[in-house]
Parts: C-alpha cells; structure tokens; sequence
C-alpha cells in the first residue's frame, strides 16, 4: 500500500493557514478590482475536488489503498479553496463566494474507466502546477503571490503521488494500464490544437447535464478561465510547452521509453493497443 507513505511524505511538508501565510504583509494597493475577482473564481473552482472525490471514491471501490489516499489529497485541495477565501474574507470580503456560488459546481460526475480518470488528473496536476506559478508572476500584491507559489507546490506533489498510483497500475494491470495512460496523455497533450484548455474543470463529465456539464461553465462567469489564461496571466506557448514537456517527460519515466513529442507518444499507444489486439481511432489528432 502506497497511503501510508504518502501520508508521512505529505504530512511532513504540509503548510498552515495561520502560520505560513504572511497576511501581515498585504499591500491594498497592490491588488487591482480586476486581480481580486479572478481569486474568487479559483477559489470556486478548487471548491470542485469536493465532487471529483466522490467521483474518485465510487469509481475506486475496489481500490482501498487508493481511496483511502483520497483523504489527504481532498483535504488538501479543499485546503487551497479555503486559503483564497480567507484572503477575501481578510481584504475583500465582498467577494467571498456564496454557499449557493461554491454548492453549484458540486454535481455528479459519469462513471468513467478509473484508470484514465487517474491519468486525467495526473496532467490536471501539471497544469495546476504551472497556471498558478504563472498567476503568482502575474498578481502584484505580495500575499496572493506567496498563495498562488503554495499551491502550486501542493500541485506538484499530488502529481508525483498520482504517479506513484500509475507505476503500482503498470505492475498490477500491465498493457492495460498502459493503454489507458498513453491514451490520456495523447489527448492531454495536445492542448494547444484545441481552442479550449484541457483540464479536469474544464471538460464534460455528465452528459445528462450538457452543456453546463463542466465545472466552469457553472461559475459566476462561465467565461472566465479562457480570460483568465489568455488575457490576464497570459498563459502562453511558453508555458504550454513546459507542460507538455512535464508530461512527456513523466511517461518516458514511467513507460521506460523516451518520448520527445505527442506523436511518438501516439506511436507507442498504437502499439499497446496493437499487443492487446484492439483498435480504436486516433487520440487528440496526434497520428
């Protein structure tokens, strides 16, 4: 079992709201209206890991060792949405998300194949990692920046705990797995053809619900995260390709095989899906 060792890895580097946050150093007139209303946004959206554990508990019943891991990561998560509610609740209290604004991105999730599902949050992890150290260079109040770097290393971690779960899959499931994660990682990687970003709040996961059916598209301003990204953080090529180079660089790791572009990782998915006799269309036209 992997919880018990990430639980004292985690643990062990774990920050406090109180005491690690320098509150006492905000500067108000370093924080811009248009600034604080994108911390209200994020702070809705983290509050999403609520439904995606219950996503992540029922599709994992039969793995304990999983779910039970889903304890440190959810209070983490949930942690990151509190922080940046404490900051409004400090120095904007009239953009503190409402109970109605944070209840309304919990809604239930499809059941999907729990092992792209995990693959599909491994990449939400990078992601995370790199838009909140982008939004850290981007904010000027001092106190948000030391934030958005906190999290960003929580992030960080998590992927590297979501990748200890894809190693043990690889020994427990094999091709499978294999297929599964190169399958997800052709489509998570080729963000840059869409016109939308790739992220876990940010895809449809309930088709009965179409299309407010992501969690953004049921924030305040469904419009917000493409804003977010492009006009105000400026989320550019740059950093997209540090992205996808950390997700290249995470399945040479763990696939043994070295991949320097999203084509040579489609290569390799066809061939695991050719050993195990199966077919399918190509994954985020990246043939």
């Amino acid at each position: 079992m992997l919880y018990p060792e990430l639980f004292r890895s985690l643990e062990s580097v774990r920050w406090n709201m109180e005491k690690d946050i320098n509150w006492d150093q905000f500067d108000a007139s370093k924080l811009s209206e248009e600034q604080a209303q994108t911390i209200k946004m994020n702070a809705i959206t983290e509050w999403s890991a609520l439904p995606a554990t219950e996503m992540f508990l029922r599709d994992n019943k039969h793995d304990s060792d999983f779910s039970a891991f889903m304890s440190i990561w959810f209070f983490e998560e949930q942690k990151h949405s509190l922080v940046l509610m404490e900051y409004l609740r400090r120095f904007r209290p009239d953009l503190l998300p409402t109970e109605e604004e944070l209840h309304a991105v919990r809604f239930e999730f499809d059941p999907a194949p729990p092992l792209e599902t995990l693959m599909l949050h491994f990449c939400g992890e990078i992601r995370l990692n790199h838009w909140y150290r982008c939004a850290s260079d981007w904010h000027t109040e001092p106190v948000i920046k030391q934030i958005y770097k906190i999290i960003s290393h929580d992030e960080a971690r998590h992927g590297g705990a979501y990748l200890r779960y894809m190693k043990k899959a690889l020994i427990e499931v094999g091709d499978g797995a294999r297929a599964a994660f190169s399958k997800i990682g052709v489509l998570m990687a080729s963000a840059r053809r869409t016109q939308k970003p790739l992220h876990p709040t940010n895809l449809h996961v309930n088709k009965d619900l179409f299309p407010n059916d992501t969690v953004q598209s049921r924030l305040p301003d469904p419009d917000w995260l493409e804003n977010w990204l492009d006009g105000q953080i400026r989320f550019d090529a740059v950093w997209e390709k540090k992205v996808v180079d950390r997700i290249l660089h995470n399945m040479s790791l763990l696939f043994e095989r070295t991949f320097e572009s999203v084509q040579d990782l489609n290569r390799y998915r066809k061939e695991v899906m050719a050993r195990l006799g199966a077919t399918e269309p190509p994954v985020g036209n990246a043939a």
